[in-house]
């Protein structure tokens, strides 16, 4: 069944993979999360906002690699926190970082193998997940070339293959299309929705043309506090003279945001 259903026969909507309820988090003198209160719905969710908006840390809270200084945060129906809770959502989720180190002599099989090791896969399953991850992100011809000589697109498909490696509930993205040319930004984009079939997906951006292609619920971040909640559709009709019903479109999703952003008087 597809991750977009509920198994309610009712169809009530399926409960969140994860959220946060008045999420602030402070460095130092910075705000970054101000009172931040969001939902996580299996499929593929959107954060939104301009660089240093506070998505990479919103992210962190998610992925259990900190805690906030106020507030909750709830991960796979557990609170993220204490260390037992904290390791039983580690193993149920994938993470690709805006950047993320690897070796450059690495296979690209090895890479993605130790990966399920760092993520406790027992070693009896490690070389079917694997092969699993990379046959889902099209990489298994690629799979003894070295890290060090990959394209950019296929880099990032690497990435995303260590981090579905361990059959994760969850899988978090932090820019993954910055640094692709357009043609590997569009097949990265079209990865990115099928895996929204099979799993919660929540992928951070500073491109409104990655969420019109792929993100069907939007969560807008300035300035460290959430700032629009609701489908891309709805985010659209914020485009000055859009027509009522016309289909979702990168143009018009990026002049929503842009009204959005003016209207708070955020930074860009």
């Amino acid at each position: 069944m597809s991750a977009h259903h509920s198994d309610d026969p009712a169809g009530a909507p399926a409960a969140p993979a994860a959220s946060v309820e008045g999420a602030t988090v402070r460095y130092r003198t910075v705000v970054a999360l101000d009172g931040v209160d969001a939902e996580f719905h299996p499929g593929v969710t959107a954060l939104l906002g301009p660089n240093g908006a506070g998505k990479t840390t919103l992210l962190s809270l998610l992925s259990t690699a900190r805690r906030p200084d106020s507030g909750t945060v709830r991960v796979l129906g557990e609170p993220a926190r204490g260390r037992a809770a904290t390791l039983r959502v580690r193993e149920r989720i994938g993470m690709l970082p805006q950047s993320f180190g690897h070796h450059p002599r690495f296979t690209v099989r090895e890479f993605v193998e130790y990966a399920a090791w760092l993520r406790k896969v027992p070693a009896r399953d490690r070389r079917q997940r694997t092969q699993e991850a990379l046959r889902l992100v099209d990489l298994e011809r690629q799979a003894d070339q070295r890290m060090g000589a990959l394209s950019g697109g296929m880099l990032r498909r690497a990435g995303i293959a260590q981090a579905m490696v361990n059959r994760p509930a969850l899988v978090l993205l932090d820019e993954p299309t910055v640094g692709l040319d357009p043609a590997q930004r569009v097949g990265f984009r079209t990865l990115v929705k099928d895996l929204g079939e099979r799993t919660s997906v929540v992928m951070s951006t500073h491109l409104a043309e990655d969420v019109a292609q792929i993100g069907t619920r939007v969560h807008v971040l300035l300035d460290g506090r959430m700032r629009f909640t609701g489908t891309a559709a709805e985010l659209c009709d914020r485009a000055p003279g859009r027509a009522a019903g016309a289909p979702v479109d990168g143009p018009s999703l990026e002049a929503g945001y842009l009204a959005l952003v003016q209207q708070d008087g955020a930074r860009v």
